[in-house]
């Protein structure tokens, strides 16, 4: 996620066979802001308080997200995410089209029962801890034990994170290795680099994270260097052309894979060559990038390699959508994200709820507009915004024929990913 330094908590995937085999066969089908934070150990009554609260203990299997048949999901009319979602009511549905944030070093149980009463498919731990892996652990199951069920079964909670490492490792303490930057990475081997990676998504599936929103596919140019502010002031970037991005992009999400966690790649379609923030800056425009450009094919290059998530940046691109934000543009999400290059899996915003680039645009608007785009899951830091998202989605969905569609297809999509996790069975 796009990241900025400030005081509030901010957020800016086992069988390894199976993920082995998916990523061979996607290559044959060619197709927080963060915070600095005073740690806070969490307590095991911190923990057993959610579980009253909470929102459920799941294993997480290392099977891919993305179905690279090219089957749509409301195609296939036998699956278990199918079955599930027949049997989900229609506010359950409309949950799984959203994450809301959990602060690990002070949760808190007001929104954690927010989110649970709107029935909010995916969590983002957000902020700083370094309270360690079974600490972390005990607070996402007490989260993860009152998951949703539908048909008798539990669909089981995405638990997310910024692990990107350098100034953006949202967890650390005991258990948990410290990273160094994106940009030191980038200096690496790729086949060391996926070794480093396998580690570190071993340890987030200790703590319970199931859902890296790493790695950063964004390609500052080195004429821009740390002046591009939300990336390379922060080293966040692997390199600064597309030529060393693209291949340790790809080797940070084999071995994330390798360890059964599902990876993010960010910024679509980059954040590399702007100057302002979108967390802290409103009206951030890129005026260089174009669907052609060499700075996209790192993420076309992930894509090939398996990335199951893809997150679309909420700055404006004049020479591909001037009249939208990306997170709002169908012509950024629909024709050069899914059908120019091929995407088929999840699509999951930045931030829509503190960031300034979307604050004048109403709550409800902004997950309207970005699932009216194309995407599937709406990220917000502040739950207390997800009442007014869901009754505008809802709403929508209730007036537009064409918008149920793509809402069903988005939490077919979901349901996929958290099958293909180990999340969701249907045994």
């Amino acid at each position: 996620m796009n990241m900025a330094i400030d005081v509030s908590a901010r957020r800016p995937y086992g069988r390894q066979q199976a993920q082995s085999e998916y990523l061979m066969a996607s290559h044959r089908s060619r197709a927080r802001r963060f915070n600095i934070r005073r740690p806070v150990r969490l307590a095991s009554s911190v923990a057993l308080s959610l579980m009253a609260a909470g929102v459920g203990s799941v294993a997480v299997s290392q099977a891919a997200v993305v179905d690279s048949s090219g089957t749509s999901a409301e195609s296939v009319s036998n699956t278990c995410a199918d079955r599930t979602f027949k049997a989900m009511t229609a506010s359950q549905r409309t949950g799984q089209l959203f994450m809301g944030s959990v602060t690990p070093s002070a949760p808190d149980s007001r929104r954690i029962q927010i989110m649970r009463q709107y029935h909010v498919g995916s969590v983002f731990l957000a902020g700083r801890s370094k309270a360690g892996t079974k600490a972390t652990k005990t607070l996402v199951s007490g989260l993860q034990a009152k998951a949703d069920s539908a048909a008798g079964h539990r669909v089981g909670l995405l638990v997310s994170t910024d692990q990107e490492g350098g100034q953006v490792q949202v967890l650390s303490g005991p258990g948990f290795s410290t990273i160094p930057s994106a940009l030191k990475q980038g200096s690496w081997t790729t086949s060391k680099l996926t070794g480093e990676a396998a580690v570190w998504a071993k340890e987030l599936q200790a703590a319970g994270v199931n859902l890296n929103l790493a790695p950063v596919a964004d390609v500052v140019p080195a004429s821009l260097g740390r002046n591009n502010a939300p990336i390379g002031r922060y080293d966040r970037e692997f390199g600064h052309t597309a030529g060393v991005v693209a291949p340790h992009s790809d080797a940070f999400l084999t071995g994330s894979a390798r360890s059964g966690v599902l990876t993010t790649l960010k910024h679509f379609p980059g954040l590399g060559y702007v100057r302002g923030n979108t967390d802290t800056t409103a009206n951030v425009i890129d005026t260089a990038t174009t669907s052609r450009s060499a700075s996209v094919t790192a993420f076309q290059s992930g894509i090939k390699a398996g990335a199951p998530f893809v997150m679309i940046s909420s700055a404006t691109y004049n020479k591909i959508d001037p009249k939208n934000r990306a997170a709002f543009s169908s012509k950024v999400i629909q024709d050069l994200l899914r059908k120019t290059s091929g995407f088929k899996g999840v699509v999951i915003s930045d931030d829509l709820g503190n960031a300034v680039a979307v604050k004048s645009v109403s709550p409800g608007d902004r997950a309207v507009k970005f699932l009216s785009a194309g995407g599937d899951m709406v990220l917000t830091v502040e739950p207390n915004l997800i009442p007014a998202m869901t009754k505008a989605v809802e709403g929508r969905v209730r007036r537009s024929p064409t918008f149920s569609k793509q809402v069903d297809a988005s939490v077919h999509r979901v349901l996929n990913a958290k099958q293909k996790a180990g999340l969701l069975t249907c045994g």
